[in-house]
């Protein structure tokens, strides 16, 4: 039954998109209402509250004192986790991470890695032994698609706004002042998301639209226009042609969603 409700929602969203339009109104590449509002969250460095739709999601960001990778010793550690609170949609249950999780955690981590957002060699305190730990935290509380631009735009506003303890070495130990200080942030990426459904790509797909598109495309693109990832999923291919029009069509909209991030 799940697959003929399938086939019927797609059937009805291709004919639509023929008309130039969506099931909601909107254009191919336009986006939904998104709101952002920074330091939601108390007792956390940073947080960001994210509204795009019907998609809502809170991201936070947590500072702690570790261990450094081996291979490393002289960097911080950047990390991000995701998790699908069971009232988000009506397919989670409680448990492990779904497979959709750990991929919407990789993406944004590597969207933040990949532009450098942090230089992690300031993140080091004692080489090879003591260094910051940087956790940012990813809250699904509604789910109608979208997630990874939903979720970059809120890492991006809760990074900006983290003040994290400051220590100081003396003598070979750590020492905790009373200040806090800002993350230094050394770019600004944002994801700009495409799925293609049929001959047809849009932008902030629905959860309708991502149930039965061919594929999805993400672009992570930094203030000086720089692309800085690309991620690909779903089982139908890209043509170099269909990437660069879609990289083309993102830059104005990552500048706009950024400006939303780093200023509200």
């Amino acid at each position: 039954m799940s697959n003929i409700v399938s086939r019927l929602k797609r059937k009805k969203i291709e004919e639509i998109l023929e008309t130039g339009k969506r099931m909601d109104g909107r254009d191919l590449e336009e986006f939904r209402p998104f709101e952002i509002k920074k330091q939601y969250l108390e007792k956390v460095e940073g947080s960001a509250e994210v509204k795009l739709g019907k998609t809502h999601v809170v991201v936070g960001v947590k500072a702690d004192i570790g261990h450094p990778f081996e291979d490393t010793p002289d960097q911080g550690v950047l990390m991000v986790n995701a998790e699908f609170t069971p009232v988000a949609h009506s397919t989670w249950e409680p448990g492990p991470p779904p497979d959709e999780a750990v991929e919407l955690a990789r993406v944004v981590d590597r969207g933040l890695r990949s532009a450098e957002i942090l230089n992690l060699e300031e993140l080091g305190l004692i080489s090879g032994e003591k260094v910051y730990l940087i956790f940012v935290d990813l809250f699904v509380l509604n789910y109608d698609g979208n997630l990874i631009d939903a979720c970059s735009a809120g890492a991006l506003a809760a990074l900006k706004s983290a003040e994290i303890p400051e220590f100081k070495v003396k003598k070979g130990q750590l020492e905790k002042t009373d200040k806090k200080v800002k993350l230094d942030l050394e770019s600004q990426p944002i994801a700009v998301t495409y799925v293609k459904i049929a001959d047809h790509f849009i932008m902030d797909p629905t959860a309708d639209e991502e149930e039965v598109m061919d594929g999805r495309l993400t672009v992570t693109i930094d203030q000086k226009g720089n692309v800085t990832t690309l991620q690909k999923s779903g089982p139908v291919g890209f043509t170099l042609e269909e990437i660069q029009k879609c990289i083309n069509s993102a830059a104005d909209k990552a500048a706009e969603i950024r400006a939303l991030a780093v200023e509200s």
